[in-house]
């Protein structure tokens, strides 16, 4: 091959390159904005409020932002925000993280009396080097930003979950449990019959209509977790992970198995080399399942990711879980995961 045929290949083939990301484009922008969430019964309120930005072609950060802070602001969640579940000793920790298009990102983790954790997790990606903040430290960061310390007390139904808890103080996660609430009224969470509620997450992922990605993921974590322990949602790459030129993901269930595996950014190098979202989260789910040395008929883990496309999947490990879509053409679609087990 000479000189020229050389220089005429080199660019066809950046011809093919341009015409490919123009395509992705075009194809994104019959789809976006769009918008989803874990567990459609917080998700799907989530949702409506993050669109409230997104139809007014707002910023995917600024959507995912707002869309968490409904669950973190409803007292009536077991499971996020300050009315959530404690840890064996009596404490509310909270645990959230962001991440943008640009991949900057922040999260803060054992964080306690601070009502909207994924506002100091904002903070810190805006206003600091870092990326993670913890415990005290994160508190005083919070607090040096503007944010109230807030009292220190368990919600109603926390107190009486915790009471409950103390008199047997064992943990054993149950699968699910969040699907027993919807968040309305707002949300109260089924109470089992061992007394005990479970743990999860809000995790949401939205295309804005300039084709950019972002995420949030926020949690009040295992109710009764031991004091000091930390899950998947503040961990970039594990609860969250968004690369603005393939795609985001987010994961709920039991952390330490998504942390193992590094699920959320497993989930989209999965979708950088041609898997469906929802294949590419079923793919991360098989690597837990032959990872994990617990007995996963006991647990729960859930991905969710959308691709540049706007495609959109999920899976679990076992059945329940199940998300919100909203978009020009989906109202708050309620979708059941698809599931290994």
């Amino acid at each position: 091959m000479n000189r020229r045929e050389v220089i005429k290949m080199l660019g066809l083939s950046g011809a093919f390159m341009a015409t490919r990301k123009l395509s992705l484009a075009s194809v994104a922008s019959k789809d976006n904005p769009i918008v989803l969430s874990t567990w459609y019964g917080q998700g799907s309120v989530a949702n409506s409020k993050a669109w409230e930005t997104l139809e007014q072609k707002g910023a995917a950060v600024d959507a995912v932002e707002q869309g968490v802070m409904i669950s973190e602001n409803d007292w009536g969640n077991c499971c996020v925000g300050l009315g959530g579940n404690p840890d064996r000793d009596g404490k509310v920790t909270l645990d959230s993280c962001i991440m943008n298009h640009k991949s900057e990102c922040g999260s803060v983790a054992f964080l306690e009396r601070i009502k909207n954790p994924i506002q100091v997790a904002r903070a810190v990606m805006e206003k600091t080097p870092h990326v993670l903040m913890v415990g005290t430290g994160a508190q005083q960061f919070a607090l040096e930003h503007g944010f109230k310390l807030e009292e220190d007390k368990l919600s109603n139904h926390a107190q009486e979950a915790y009471t409950n808890w103390l008199k047997k103080s064992e943990y054993k996660p149950i699968m699910n449990i969040e699907k027993g609430g919807v968040i309305h009224q707002p949300m109260v969470p089924k109470k089992l019959e061992n007394g005990k509620w479970n743990h999860d997450t809000i995790g949401m992922i939205a295309m804005d209509a300039q084709g950019n990605l972002s995420g949030a993921c926020t949690t009040s974590g295992m109710g009764f977790k031991m004091r000091g322990r930390v899950g998947d949602s503040p961990i970039i790459g594990a609860g969250l992970y968004v690369d603005n030129e393939v795609g985001a993901a987010t994961a709920t269930g039991q952390g330490e198995e998504v942390i193992r595996v590094s699920g959320s950014f497993l989930v989209v190098e999965f979708m950088r080399q041609g898997y469906s979202p929802e294949m590419a989260c079923r793919k991360a789910v098989e690597r837990i399942i032959k990872k994990t040395p617990n007995n996963i008929n006991e647990m729960q883990v859930g991905f969710l990711a959308l691709n540049k496309k706007g495609e959109y999947g999920g899976y679990a490990l076992n059945k329940g879980f199940d998300f919100a879509v909203k978009s020009n053409r989906l109202d708050n679609k309620k979708v059941d995961a698809k599931h290994i087990k």
